[in-house]
């Protein structure tokens, strides 16, 4: 784990895009997707069905990692409405385990605005804890500091002469949206109009290494980026 500082806060981010707030004991993740991949077998696109165990699975390691006694995830949680039902009863059973070892709160997103099975955990459409907003979508006309998703955002930089891609956080004085934590979950770059648009004054990608949070001003770094 490695440090990040928000909104007066110090949190940890845990295997490069789920986040840490000691003070709660909570560990945050945006944009599961669980079930990509039977959506899109629905419609004809065979992908190996193994996206959700991968995903859950990476979860339960980053619970581990950190300890925390609650779970925030910030909405896209399923792929679509009916991702819920499709899932596999032995991921589910793991899931309703999970809720009843920790406090699981599910906030929905575009995706899975119709979410009504919590597993075990509490479905909301947006959350307050310590003083940050939890939801979704970044909302910019809101001063009050929040954590949301949605955007999947990677920063993309040109090193020794090729491109690296890699999932980021962006943080501005109001705003921290996180990488999506799903396996099958792709993303945006971090410097795209629809991410920019929300966010605060110098907004910053930030990077987790083994050691460290890499920070790249987004306005500076737009020369670095395809």
């Amino acid at each position: 784990m490695v440090p990040l500082s928000f909104a007066g806060q110090q949190f940890a981010i845990v295997d490069r895009a789920g986040l840490y707030w000691p003070a709660q004991s909570a560990l945050f993740v945006a944009d599961l997707h669980f079930e990509k991949a039977s959506w899109y077998a629905a419609s004809g696109q065979m992908l190996p069905p193994y996206d959700s165990a991968a995903t859950l699975d990476r979860l339960e390691a980053a619970i581990a990692a950190c300890g925390a006694t609650s779970l925030w995830c910030l909405g896209d949680n399923f792929h679509d409405s009916r991702g819920a039902q499709r899932l596999d009863v032995r991921l589910a059973e793991r899931l309703e385990s999970l809720s009843r070892r920790i406090a699981l709160h599910w906030i929905t997103g575009n995706h899975d605005s119709a979410l009504d099975a919590g597993f075990g955990g509490q479905v909301v459409d947006e959350a307050v804890l310590g003083g940050l907003a939890l939801r979704h979508r970044a909302e910019s006309s809101r001063s009050v500091p929040e954590l949301s998703g949605h955007f999947h955002p990677r920063l993309r930089v040109r090193l020794r002469g090729r491109m690296v891609s890699r999932p980021c956080f962006v943080r501005c004085a109001e705003r921290l949206i996180l990488p999506a934590f799903g396996s099958l979950t792709g993303g945006m770059d971090a410097g795209d109009p629809a991410i920019l648009g929300v966010m605060g004054e110098a907004p910053q990608a930030v990077v987790a290494t083994e050691s460290k949070a890499l920070a790249f001003y987004l306005q500076k770094t737009a020369d670095l980026r395809a």
